[in-house]
């Protein structure tokens, strides 16, 4: 009848039990097929080693392809330090010789200075000293004598100063030139005429004119002198 509810029938019910049985026998052979073989498990294993093993080849090859790189770019700074050391010890050598070469011209001029220092007050006393040469070589020495002690006194006073500062001369580095006989030197004599002389060696020097000085080995003043020439 429309509108009521339906009874089941014996039918209906021995055909519910029977499904329920068949999915009672069935429910644990569909959990064994879905629990993973360990064939499966092993093969699900291996690939996922095997991506690891081949990422860590990737990473290896990546590390000996950047190795060399690493070595040539060590090796070029090496060979630049190197270069730059090298041209470092240079600049060092090369400014340790200049230097060197500036003390031993500084010490040179320091002793040059101390040696030849007073050259300028040498040359003013030879004016001196010459004047007292000629003062003595100008008395007679026939007038120097007892009965004449004036003059015998000054004659004796002007040679002992005439001794004193060639005394002072020397002391000090300053050493007369009178070169009568000997060869001339163009570097301690200053020849004023050439003249023959009988007996001399043409070359030799035969006459000084006015004597030279020297000092400390440098010619300050040249000798004044004739030379002997052939005939």
């Amino acid at each position: 009848m429309p509108g009521a509810c339906a009874v089941p029938t014996a039918a209906t019910t021995v055909m519910a039990a029977r499904c329920v049985r068949l999915a009672r026998h069935s429910l644990p052979a569909l959990a064994l097929c879905l629990r993973p073989s360990p064939r499966l498990l092993c093969t699900a294993t291996k690939q996922k080693n095997n991506g690891r093993n081949l990422e860590e080849d990737v990473g290896q090859n990546e590390q000996k392809t950047d190795t060399p790189s690493t070595e040539k770019t060590l090796m070029d700074e090496k060979v630049k330090l190197e270069e730059q050391l090298k041209e470092t010890v240079e600049k060092y050598k090369r400014a340790l010789a200049d230097t060197e070469n500036l003390r031993q011209r500084s010490q040179k001029l320091v002793e040059e200075a101390k040696l030849y220092g007073i050259q300028g007050f040498c040359k003013d006393l030879l004016e001196v000293a010459d004047i007292l040469e000629k003062a003595t070589q100008s008395v007679p020495k026939e007038e120097v004598k007892d009965d004449n002690p004036h003059l015998k006194n000054l004659y004796e006073g002007l040679v002992m100063t005439e001794v004193q500062i060639q005394k002072v001369f020397t002391k000090h580095g300053l050493l007369r030139l009178n070169p009568v006989g000997a060869r001339f030197d163009p570097y301690e004599h200053e020849a004023l005429f050439h003249t023959p002389v009988e007996g001399k060696e043409p070359g030799t020097v035969a006459l000084v004119s006015k004597v030279g000085y020297k000092l400390h080995g440098r010619t300050l003043r040249p000798a004044l002198v004739g030379v002997v020439k052939e005939a």
